[in-house]
């Protein structure tokens, strides 16, 4: 007889983020799925939101919606770093697996504990790392494996570079860029960082004030070097305001010996590109469109009616199989494809930029030193 997942979402509206990306939905229309219920505090259009996530009752408190409903699932739906950790250990006691939206903590000390409540609890987290289970980064990863740019040399990320450029940026999209390189490469062996507030370097002090809480962040001017196994070196750049009208700057590039690979975060249908020069990406190329060819099929998933989402179809997708992914985590005992501990190596990642600057030095992974280096 097979089993029914029951899920039940956290997801509270009261709060203004800056966006969502949709991971309170991923569940819809996979099989053998029940929506037990929403946990949001505003009652403003709850009814409207209890529909569009396929929930069948509602609650003010997500405590009361653990203990009553006890989920297989609980979807965390907020961007807000800070309201994870709490969330995860509550339903953790109760033997509840997770999907998180990322980024999973505010700094590396919470990362460590919430790996040790998911062992010590035998449960799954999942973190909304959305680009491991991307059709375009599945198929940069088997085109890089199987030689087509021969041996791969360079790693290069930029986040969005925006107003929030710098710290702000680093952590909320250049966690999605880190954890690719770590999908495409493995997890790196040093960093050397390079932060820079206003023209001078970094000091411990220095804060920036961000958009939405993510924890302590400084600096405009960013750019880490990474050593990644086999010799593959990785760098991620973000300056602030470079962002101008519709241009696209966030994205990641993979240089090897005989071409390369790029792809940007466009806001229509992303697209990856490759080019056969052997000369350093910067030069003058001509890229060509990958075309690509689904691999992965849902049995039993519903057709997706994505103007029900109201999402880009990229989140839509990778959303459902993340959520899918998590299941068969479940059912399989093994970790799911973008686990907690993978969450933590980005957070380390980026603590070792800032650690990186202050100590004037190149720093081994894994830090000895697992504290926020910008907290007091």
């Amino acid at each position: 007889m097979k089993k029914q997942w029951k899920i039940g979402i956290i997801f509270d509206t009261a709060v203004r983020e800056r966006g969502s990306h949709g991971t309170h939905l991923a569940f819809l229309g996979l099989p053998d799925v029940k929506i037990a219920a929403l946990a949001d505090s505003n009652l403003d259009g709850i009814e409207e939101r209890m529909r569009a996530a396929g929930a069948e009752r509602h609650y003010v408190d997500w405590h009361e919606m653990i203990d009553r409903e006890q989920p297989d699932i609980v979807i965390l739906g907020s961007r807000e770093p800070e309201k994870h950790t709490e969330a995860i250990e509550y339903a953790a006691t109760r033997s509840c697996n997770i999907l998180c939206e990322k980024p999973m903590t505010v700094d590396l000390e919470e990362a460590d504990r919430i790996v040790a409540i998911a062992a010590e609890h035998r449960i799954k987290i999942a973190v909304a790392h959305l680009g491991r289970y991307a059709l375009i980064f599945r198929t940069m990863k088997k085109m890089i494996e199987s030689g087509a740019i021969g041996k791969p040399l360079t790693f290069y990320g930029r986040g969005k570079e925006d107003e929030r450029g710098g710290g702000e940026d680093l952590m909320v999209l250049g966690t999605h860029i880190l954890d690719l390189g770590c999908y495409l490469f493995g997890a790196p062996e040093t960093v050397s960082g390079h932060v820079y507030s206003d023209g001078r370097p970094l000091r411990r002090t220095d804060r920036n004030t961000t958009s939405e809480p993510v924890g302590p962040v400084a600096g405009d001017d960013i750019l880490a070097y990474f050593r990644f196994p086999g010799g593959v070196n990785g760098l991620f750049e973000s300056r602030r305001d470079l962002f101008r009208g519709k241009q696209v700057r966030m994205g990641i590039t993979v240089a090897g010996s005989e071409g390369a690979l790029a792809m940007r975060y466009d806001s229509g249908e992303r697209t990856l590109r490759l080019t056969h020069s052997p000369f350093p990406p910067e030069d003058e190329a001509h890229f060509e469109e990958v075309p690509l060819v689904e691999d992965l099929e849902i049995p039993g998933a519903e057709p997706i009616d994505y103007a029900r989402f109201g999402f880009m179809k990229y989140f839509v997708d990778n959303n459902r199989f993340a959520a899918w992914d998590l299941m068969q985590a479940i059912t399989e005992d093994r970790p799911p494809l973008a686990s907690a501990a993978d969450a933590r190596l980005t957070q380390e990642m980026i603590q070792g930029i800032y650690a990186s600057q202050l100590a004037g030095r190149v720093l081994q992974f894994p830090l000895t030193d697992r504290k926020h280096p910008l907290e007091d």
